[in-house]
């Protein structure tokens, strides 16, 4: 059971944040830090109203991080003022997400960092949030993890979550809300047992636990169907159900048309290995696809109607890039920006306790 719950933040001690070497100034850009050093040595202490907001529609991600940074980092955190909407919440390009008020000198050296773990979780739950959208009742796994360093998974497992995906692939990925890693028998464990499938699966279901679902891989030789007839023989009512993840330059054995269509998991696949495992008494063996699914091959196959239960999405979730900007708007509570910017309020911002 999923622990987070929108409109409850997350308490600064689930990021594990490295706060000396933040404090330090080790992650920010100099002239932050420079800033901060020449603001204490000149006794300025000008009260500023910082406003953060990005440039797209968006799903907003990692407030709650930031936050975290803010109340740890800040010199005097309990003297600042935060304002900030919640990881989650769909935003509308140029809409004001967060805003900081206090000794400017206190926390100048932080906005690199906060605006950081604002704009990644931002851009991996905004493109995840489309994919969802577009898959509509069917369950979205999120499959991304070799893609990009091991130190981001929990924060793009977070992102994920917020915006809909029902399943990730790393226990890092699900930390901060409570869920472990989702998987199958993958091709590594099938080849280590001579490319036989079937006996891979059936050591995957002597020695893994029972809670743990029996998913598995059934294209190591190009052959979905064939392959998950064997394994649902073999493992019976204990498959949960079966993955193809057949490559976008391979033709599955069953597959009869011609053409770039008919290359990789492709509607007829899906279609015939649906009516082979009910034919066949196995109508409880799920089907999930993936290899090469996005947005709008999803959406395909849904208007075809291609009875698939859930989808792996990867890399296509990252690739996504949404920047965020940080402003002084206000100095000593009089308006004061720079030319293009002015101060946003945004009635949506609910004050950080």
């Amino acid at each position: 059971m999923a622990k987070w719950q929108y409109g409850k933040r997350l308490k600064p001690s689930v990021f594990d944040i490295p706060v000396r070497k933040i404090k330090s100034g080790w992650y920010s850009d100099k002239y932050f830090v420079r800033t901060k050093k020449i603001l204490e040595k000149d006794n300025n202490h000008a009260r500023a109203l910082m406003q953060v907001f990005c440039r797209k529609n968006a799903t907003v991600c990692g407030l709650d991080e930031a936050i975290a940074i803010l109340k740890l980092c800040a010199d005097r955190p309990n003297e600042l003022k935060i304002k900030a909407l919640f990881d989650g919440d769909v935003v509308k390009a140029g809409e004001t997400v967060m805003t900081i008020e206090g000794d400017y000198s206190t926390f100048a050296h932080l906005e690199t960092v906060y605006l950081g773990v604002i704009a990644r979780p931002t851009a991996v739950a905004t493109a995840v949030k489309r994919v969802v959208k577009a898959a509509r009742q069917k369950k979205v796994l999120f499959f991304p993890a070799r893609f990009d360093h091991y130190r981001v998974q929990t924060t793009d497992g977070y992102a994920a979550f917020i915006s809909g995906a029902l399943g990730v692939s790393t226990d890092a990925q699900g930390l901060w809300w409570g869920e472990k890693g989702f998987g199958t028998v993958p091709h590594g464990l099938i080849a280590a047992y001579n490319g036989d499938t079937v006996k891979a699966a059936m050591a995957f279901d002597k020695y893994m636990p029972k809670n743990i679902q029996r998913i598995v891989l059934v294209d190591f030789e190009s052959d979905c169907i064939g392959t998950s007839l064997k394994v649902a023989e073999a493992l019976g009512g204990r498959l949960w159900g079966v993955r193809f993840d057949t490559a976008e330059d391979v033709r599955d054995k069953s597959v009869k048309a011609k053409g770039a269509g008919s290359y990789g998991v492709c509607p007829e696949l899906v279609f015939k290995a649906r009516k082979a495992f009910d034919k066949h008494g196995f109508k409880h063996v799920k089907i999930i696809i993936s290899s090469g699914f996005n947005e709008e091959k999803i959406k395909r196959f849904l208007k075809l109607k291609v009875p698939f239960d859930a989808v792996g999405v990867g890399s296509t979730l990252m690739r996504e890039k949404i920047d965020f900007t940080a402003d002084v708007v206000k100095v000593n509570g009089k308006p004061l920006s720079k030319i293009g910017r002015k101060y946003r309020p945004n009635s949506r911002l609910k004050l950080v306790t």
